[in-house]
């Protein structure tokens, strides 16, 4: 069957040329001469014995025969795409890679991730903390998130995403709906002038502001918590602004002020009773935690092994 076969790249000047109907174009997306393009065309029709195109006033034309097999042939460099994928992402055997957004490997993968070594310790992981490039005015087009989304699986076969789950064409599972309330240092909470007892107290407060809803949803975290909560007199346009909670967080820890941020990230701080939720208001987010993948790269037993055990995680513990 294989010596049937004609010259794979002649198959690849073929179908890039169906794409452009031009030589010069294919040329250039192959980064050959339009002559070599030509020289691939014509010794493939005379392998196979069909003529591919009519030539006329320098147009092409696809001739019959070559209508009928494009179908296939596409799928076939698709299914031959897969294949390589597969052995791309087989290559280290047990090493996976894990893309995450920094506060969350921070807050969230790392105190667990101990718990993935000990059941799985034939499987090393390598963290890579990164941010998604945000689009201007917060939420991004379908094709900007498919390029975003592809350029974080170039090199990670499971990445942790924030958003509302629409990724086709990739395997997506929900890690974990997310909730934001205020939170801040004990001292703040309990400030003899201010206490935090009731939302509106919050006007007497710095607000540290967790840019995470505006760069991703195009909406202001305290705005969509105070809305929540009935509350119309506090000034949202003032305090300072991180890009991480994590930064928040440590900001808030040291007293500066207050963030609407997600207390699933602030965990250990608030177990710790360095951080506190004053108010028991916690309102649902439209977007969540997501683990995405490649529907190659979840054959791999250890990124099937790894994906089971991020949801199993998110399973059995609740929000704080």
């Amino acid at each position: 069957m294989t010596a049937r076969l004609p010259p794979l790249n002649a198959l690849r000047a073929f179908e890039t040329v169906v794409r452009h109907l031009s030589v010069k174009k294919a040329a250039v997306e192959l980064n050959v001469t339009p002559a070599a393009v030509s020289h691939q065309i014509k010794a493939l029709e005379n392998h196979l014995g069909v003529q591919l195109f009519h030539r006329q006033n320098r147009a092409l034309e696809l001739t019959e025969a070559a209508r009928v097999c494009l179908p296939r042939l596409r799928e076939g460099f698709e299914n031959l795409a897969q294949a390589v994928e597969r052995l791309r992402m087989h290559k280290g055997g047990g090493m996976l890679t894990v893309s995450a957004a920094p506060s969350f490997a921070a807050r969230w993968l790392m105190p667990r991730l101990h718990r993935f070594f000990e059941a799985h310790p034939e499987i090393d992981v390598r963290v890579s903390a990164r941010l998604r490039q945000p689009s201007e005015g917060g939420r991004r087009g379908a094709v900007a998130e498919r390029a975003s989304v592809d350029s974080w699986l170039a090199d990670s076969e499971i990445a942790i995403l924030y958003g509302r789950g629409d990724y086709p064409g990739f395997t997506v599972d929900k890690l974990l709906s997310l909730t934001i309330t205020p939170v801040c240092s004990p001292k703040v909470a309990t400030d003899r002038d201010h206490p935090l007892i009731r939302p509106r107290d919050l006007k007497h407060h710095l607000l540290l502001h967790d840019d995470t809803g505006d760069l991703y949803d195009g909406v202001s975290w305290w705005e969509v918590w105070l809305k929540a909560a009935g509350v119309e007199d506090v000034a949202v346009s003032r305090g300072p602004h991180f890009s991480h909670a994590v930064l928040a967080f440590e900001a808030a820890i040291e007293g500066l002020g207050v963030v609407a941020s997600l207390p699933v990230l602030a965990e250990s701080d608030l177990h710790a009773a360095r951080l506190v939720t004053p108010f028991a208001l916690r309102v649902p987010l439209e977007s969540a935690y997501y683990v995405v993948s490649t529907e190659a790269a979840v054959t791999r037993p250890a990124v099937a092994a790894f994906r089971a055990w991020l949801l199993a995680e998110a399973a059995k513990e609740q929000e704080v």
